[in-house]
């Protein structure tokens, strides 16, 4: 993919990624009562999953960098996010939900990274 034109599925699949984290957080805030950021835990965790499945079918041969930029970089890249994480779990904090707050920063991590480690084990083991 040249230069000139790598940045274009980046953006599409940035601009998916944005409007989809924005829908999901605003749907799952809409169904739980609670201070807890429920709607930034699933995207970071979905987003997580994806960018492992990605990753082990472009380790697999089965994707290419066209895919990896567009579904990678551009999609997972925007649907999660460390900083709405670390802001919402500062927030938590500061108004005197550290116990939601703690949670918050003691299960997104591993959660994340568990997703992903998934999704590249998934696709290892479905291609080989």
């Amino acid at each position: 993919m040249s230069g000139a034109v790598s940045w274009l599925p980046v953006a599409l699949g940035g601009a998916a990624g944005a409007c989809l984290r924005y829908t999901v957080d605003r749907a799952m805030q809409s169904r739980h009562e609670s201070l807890f950021p429920w709607g930034t835990l699933t995207v970071n965790a979905a987003g997580s999953l994806l960018l492992g499945l990605v990753t082990g079918a472009v380790e697999a041969g089965a994707a290419g960098p066209g895919a990896a930029a567009l579904l990678g970089t551009g999609l997972c890249g925007a649907l999660t996010t460390y900083s709405t994480f670390s802001y919402e779990t500062l927030r938590l904090a500061e108004s005197g939900h550290r116990r939601a707050a703690l949670a918050n920063a003691a299960v997104t991590p591993p959660v994340a990274l568990g997703a992903v480690w998934a999704g590249l084990e998934l696709t290892r083991y479905l291609a080989g």
